[in-house]
């Protein structure tokens, strides 16, 4: 066993950055080490993810709303950083982790000035803004995808794909086989848009199913996360169709949900994605229009082209469009099966151990180096190997 160290890991603002810290945490634990999370009053408030590890809030502004907007982030980042720096000092860490998201870089900025080794996980198949400003001086860069746009060739010597951490129970899941589908049994529909729910889904799988062959449809049994705002009208809509369907603001319960499932209608975020990978899953994606530099549309990029998906811009996605793509998967168990085998093809289960060994290295005399296979990681038109 190495040596027992102490690890910072800075997250927050939303799940997507939340879950894969979490999963890191776990891990490096179970290896013996120490955890703190520096985060934000929003990363805090997701239940059950950091129980019982030592966490400090510091504040953290964002980069919008111009000049005036940009002067006031940067005093509270620099107040954030004031604060690291004292917590550092004390605490002395072996290295400090980002996950992307304003409220990663004041621990980063904190970790820079006292120069205790650094590094960032970015989940998106796009680098995001807070990773992109600090790349150039973090030791190392691991990534979720092979191409990963917007990721600079001069930084391919420090980049490492690794793949994007899920829950233990989630990874459970790729031990067991796809649900046995006959072809006149129960078949499974799982319709997720993210922790926020996503209204055009509700708005447009209920019609969409209705389009079916009533042989498919009757066979149909929905699991249906929605927003809260959204609920009432979808279940209505879906009892007025009858649809066997239940519905639910929250999913406690979704890596068994995901288990059961045929097939999955979903938002195309990173942590999705890597469940969806990782389970081996077959989905209709709707990548959400508005994300920052459409990187959802990027993320899905990956499973589409396996074969493990079907990916419908959210413009182009109407009733009529999801159920010729639902008959095209799922009138066929044998296709089915294979675009489940397809999706299974990308995903990468053992994220958390490769980010886990890279995470321990930093602070050895050499350059961090993964064990094992090189991984390929695409720049732009060029590719490198980490």
């Amino acid at each position: 066993m190495s040596k027992t160290r102490h690890f910072v890991l800075a997250a927050g603002g939303t799940g997507g950055h939340m879950v894969p810290a979490a999963a890191l945490a776990a891990e490096l634990i179970a290896r013996g080490h120490s955890v703190a999370l520096v985060s934000d009053a929003r990363g805090v408030r997701f239940p059950g993810l950091f129980d019982g590890i030592e966490t400090h809030i510091v504040p953290a502004g964002r980069l919008s709303g111009g000049p005036i907007g940009w002067v006031r982030a940067g005093s509270v980042m620099l107040a954030g950083r004031g604060m690291t720096i004292k917590l550092f000092k004390a605490q002395r860490p072996a290295a400090v982790i980002g996950f992307g998201g304003y409220p990663a870089l004041p621990a980063l900025l904190g970790a820079f000035a006292l120069g205790i080794p650094t590094a960032v996980h970015e989940q998106n198949a796009v680098l995001g803004r807070v990773n992109r400003l600090v790349a150039g001086k973090v030791s190392a860069i691991a990534t979720s995808y092979p191409d990963v746009e917007r990721l600079a060739p001069k930084h391919r010597a420090k980049t490492h794909l690794v793949g994007n951490p899920v829950r233990e129970a989630v990874r459970l899941l790729r031990e067991r086989p796809y649900p046995l589908l006959e072809e006149d049994g129960i078949f499974r529909v799982l319709v997720t848009g993210g922790s926020q729910g996503a209204s055009v889904l509700s708005d447009v799988v209920p019609d969409g199913l209705a389009l079916l062959p009533i042989s498919f449809r009757r066979r149909l049994q929905v699991t249906h996360q929605a927003r809260i705002e959204d609920i009432d009208a979808a279940r209505a809509k879906y009892a007025d169709l009858s649809i066997a369907a239940d519905l639910a603001t929250y999913l406690p319960d979704m890596p068994e949900q995901l288990a059961w499932a045929h097939i999955v209608i979903a938002r195309a975020g990173a942590s999705t994605l890597a469940e969806l990978t990782c389970a081996g899953r077959p989905a209709i994606l709707v990548p959400l229009p508005i994300a920052t530099d459409d990187h959802q549309t990027a993320n899905a990029r990956e499973m589409t082209q396996a074969g493990g998906a079907r990916t419908i811009q959210q413009r182009n996605f109407t009733a009529v469009e999801l159920a010729k793509q639902m008959q095209k998967l799922g009138l066929d168990p044998a296709a089915l099966e294979n675009a489940a085998g397809r999706a299974r093809s990308c995903g990468r289960p053992d994220a958390v151990r490769d980010l886990a060994d890279l995470v321990e290295s930093l602070d050895a005399p050499h350059a961090p180096n993964l064990v094992g296979a090189a991984r390929r990681v695409k720049f732009g038109d060029q590719a490198a190997y980490a």
